[in-house]
């Protein structure tokens, strides 16, 4: 019989698998899916095996024997095994690195996979049959003596093992009917079941449209896109889907693009379903985390509910992925591991044969793209849910005007005046901090970063000058550095400077500030949420996480203090965020039967995309923007990738880059090279950055072109001197 090796991928820079023998003191061939132990170096690393094979690419004498199997079983299922191994291939990303970030913490650093250890004991049959019994297997025999004795509280295989009695030996009597094992939670058998805490509401009847096209999709794949104006109800098609799902017997996954939405997303899917439904997000405890990816692999949570990573949750059953907010940025993965979950939800989904719906008000132009294309299913919910009006939108226009901390009189008469019926008010402003600006009234000298291209934000409480960018932090000085005057100002508003305003204005009012600040405490949404729901007067102010999905029944007033934020940007995508941001924000008034305002205050009322926005809404501004997409050949009509490099020297990126460029240029399926140019910020942690831009018409041309190419930027004797990555499909260009 030919010998068998194993093919294991490693958490290592290293874009390879790796060949290890199996031991003599293996059983059984490890299956694949499992994590094992091996010798790398002078370390040793928990890998995944991927592969078994007899014709190992190294020498044979250079293999080394894998030194201990951690998993009985795999963690991962063949079709996520198959995602994941596509996943690196795409994204041009170490594969061993790949199956480590779908891995839980304690996972990746060996934990037990089990809450209990493994436990023996003997079965009614085992207990009436003696040890003569197994005379003819000295190894069965001992096993028998050692767990007769102790047949109440069984023994830990950790402990037989110690004693020289191995699993192998367990498994036999185990056949022959003689011992089991318990203590661990085998994968469940039973299939999720259907339990309601709360009936379903009676959906309307683009609801009914829209549930009925998923549900009757229910176990083969097909992509839809659900498009519903802000409030037309799109989580309760979602639940009743769910419902048909857990009918069915099967899971559910629900992406949510930020922890923010997590709370609220699960309270309402309790408060519906009375089945396990567990959270998974990087605001759990390592412990947590593990808890909850365990009930999902093990098919325990009938609806599995989590950010991006969530996307590589082994689920026995999985029957229905649902992505909200498709739209959000943050559903790429913006460093190492550069995936894209909405994506690859799609992929999961036909590899699962299951149906995938992707929900928005305002819709990626991807996604619109491939609606109309008929790869997606297109479902519109065009009005909000029981009859609400959508809110009036106006523009206030900021020219002349006089501002305390970027609010206009005609804003602080209408907050004044929505306070006074006891409803809510959100002011959103995208800067976090007390003002975005620290200069000199003499001389204009202005704070900056000496890290970064960039001013540098003062803070309060502590009284700090800080950088979003690269997290420098430093006293602010007493003193202009320049001209040595002590006429500093604190020029702008940031959201701490706007609560501070509010607060002198309203001082009986609650006031809510919700930032990456504010939010970082653990059960800090939990506890935001309580207050905010008992509808009695109170103010929100926050940044973008205010624009994502939240619903607050009693806000009537949403105000934009700087709708030109973003109008200008460089991004080509820039026009398409700017929409996408307002249009969610001013969803969040008067969702429920109270009237709703949106207030935009801008220094452009006459701004194009501002009028139009007015005008024909959020649709009208997707059409124009796929026909210019379409002319100029961007995504979704072209296909992207971006190399980043960093250096101490400006020089040393921009080189590397040139270098790479002519590399390339003389391959086939040579895509069009944009740059190098440096990085709209160039310097960024005291780090040089330089970009160079890929664009092809094809998808498949340019992964052609990258297998090849990258190959030979990774020999190039530059590419060790400096740090440089790809990103396929990019969503930013910074």
């Amino acid at each position: 019989m030919s010998r068998v090796y194993l093919q294991v991928a490693l958490p290592v820079p290293l874009a390879q698998v790796f060949d290890y023998s199996i031991p003599a003191s293996f059983s059984h061939t490890p299956h694949i899916g499992a994590r094992i132990k091996v010798p790398f170096g002078k370390r040793e690393l928990i890998g995944v095996i991927i592969g078994v094979t007899e014709t190992p690419e190294s020498p044979l004498d250079k293999i080394k024997p894998a030194r201990q199997l951690i998993d009985e079983h795999s963690l991962f299922p063949p079709q996520l095994m198959q995602l994941l191994t596509w996943a690196a291939q795409y994204y041009h990303y170490p594969i061993g690195e790949v199956f480590s970030t779908a891995l839980p913490t304690l996972l990746r650093q060996g934990e037990d996979l089990y809450d209990n250890p493994i436990h023996w004991r003997l079965t009614p049959v085992g207990l009436q049959i003696t040890a003569d019994t197994l005379s003819r297997s000295a190894k069965q025999q001992a096993a028998w003596q050692a767990l007769e004795p102790h047949q109440s509280h069984g023994i830990s295989e950790d402990f037989l093992k110690k004693v020289q009695i191995e699993r192998a030996t367990l498994q036999a009597l185990a056949k022959k009917g003689f011992a089991e094992e318990f203590g661990q939670l085998a994968i469940q058998t039973g299939t999720p079941q259907l339990k309601y805490a709360e009936s379903p509401l009676v959906a309307n009847e683009s609801q009914t449209t829209a549930i009925h096209a998923i549900t009757e999709h229910l176990g083969q794949f097909k992509s839809f896109l659900l498009d519903g104006v802000t409030g037309s109800g799109k989580t309760e098609v979602y639940l009743q889907s769910i419902a048909s799902c857990l009918a069915n017997h099967q899971q559910a996954l629900v992406l949510v693009p930020e922890i923010g939405l997590t709370p609220q997303t699960v309270a309402r899917f309790r408060s519906r379903f009375a089945v396990e439904i567990v959270m998974l997000h990087s605001g759990l405890t390592d412990r947590e985390r593990l808890r909850a990816w365990r009930r999902a692999y093990l098919g325990h949570a009938a609806i599995v509910i989590g950010t991006r990573s969530t996307l590589f949750t082994p689920m026995p059953h999985l029957g229905l992925i649902i992505v909200d907010e498709e739209h959000d940025l943050s559903f790429k993965q913006q460093d190492n591991f550069r995936y894209n979950a909405r994506d690859l939800a799609i992929l999961r989904a036909q590899l699962a044969n299951c149906p995938v719906v992707l929900g928005s008000a305002t819709p990626s132009l991807e996604s619109l793209a491939n609606a109309k294309t008929g790869r997606y299913q297109h479902l519109f919910l065009k009005e909000r849910a029981a009859n609400v009006s959508q809110p009036t939108i106006k523009l206030i226009d900021l020219r002349g005007q006089k501002l305390q901390a970027g609010l206009t009189s005609a804003l602080k008469d209408a907050i004044a005046t929505r306070l006074k019926k006891d409803e809510q008010v959100i002011i959103f402003l995208n800067r976090r901090g007390f003002a975005p600006v620290l200069l000199c009234h003499d001389c204009g000298w202005q704070a900056k970063c000496p890290r970064c291209d960039a001013k540098i934000t003062l803070h309060r409480n502590p009284l700090r000058l800080h950088c979003h960018h690269c997290g420098f932090s430093q006293q602010p000085p007493n003193f202009c550095p320049e001209c040595n005057s002590k006429e500093l100002k604190a020029i702008g508003a940031g959201t701490v400077r706007v609560e501070e305003a509010l607060q002198e204005l309203f001082p009986k009012v609650p006031i809510h500030r919700i930032d990456r600040d504010s939010t970082q405490r653990k059960d800090s949404w939990h506890n935001l949420y309580a207050d905010i729901e008992n509808n009695k007067a109170a103010i929100l102010v926050g940044t973008q996480m205010l624009a994502k999905g939240h619903h607050f029944p009693n806000v009537t007033l949403v105000a934009l203090l700087e709708a030109d934020s973003g109008l200008f940007g460089a991004d080509f995508r820039a026009s398409e965020r700017v929409a996408q941001l307002i249009t969610q924000v001013a969803g969040r008034a008067g969702r429920a039967h109270k009237a709703g305002l949106v207030l935009l205050q801008s220094h452009q009322p006459e701004h194009p995309l501002l009028q139009q926005l007015l005008s024909t809404g959020y649709q009208g501004f997707a059409e124009l923007a796929l026909a210019e997409r379409e002319m100029i050949g961007m995504p979704p009509y072209g296909y992207l990738a971006l190399v980043r490099a960093e250096a101490h020297y400006p020089e040393m990126a921009l080189n590397f880059l040139t270098e790479a460029m002519s590399r390339g240029q003389v391959l086939d399926n040579a895509p069009e090279f944009w740059g190098p140019i440096p990085a709209p910020m160039e310097k960024k942690a005291g780090i040089f950055r330089a970009h160079l831009l890929l664009k092809s018409s094809q998808r498949r041309r340019l992964q052609q072109f990258l297998h090849r190419w990258l190959t030979i930027v990774n020999d190039l004797p530059e590419a060790k001197r400096l740090r440089w990555h790809i990103d396929v499909d990019p969503q930013e260009l910074a």
